[in-house]
């Protein structure tokens, strides 16, 4: 049986509804044609998993897709922790400052206007 979980390809059309593109689509299709002509498959971790009547066992027939295609591969994150938090906390400091130029502009730019906040 083949198992393929779609959840991190496509893209959100409102907050309950995945959609997906016609290359999303494309890469399921030629997944599962793949998988059925045994044509150059391989599962994809996070993806797509053949699993055997034996795999289905051990997980007591639960048919849930991520429990058998896994997680996707996270690339490994060599930064220390401590340089990491000071980098980023650095950048979002930068980036409050920024924010605060940019509040004070509009609100003159509106003043301007005749609209004052």
């Amino acid at each position: 049986m083949l198992f393929i979980d779609a959840r991190q390809i496509g893209y959100m059309k409102d907050r309950v509804l995945r959609d997906f593109t016609r290359e999303d689509i494309a890469k399921i299709a030629d997944t599962f044609h793949a998988w059925q002509t045994d044509k150059a498959y391989q599962d994809v971790p996070g993806f797509c998993f053949a699993a055997t009547l034996e795999d289905i066992r051990k997980n007591d027939f639960v048919l849930t897709p991520g429990r058998y295609v896994g997680a996707v591969e996270q690339e490994e994150d060599d930064e220390p922790f401590a340089e990491k938090m000071t980098r980023l906390t650095t950048q979002l400091k930068e980036q409050l400052e920024e924010s605060a130029k940019l509040e004070a502009q509009i609100k003159a730019n509106l003043g301007g206007l005749g609209y004052e906040i």
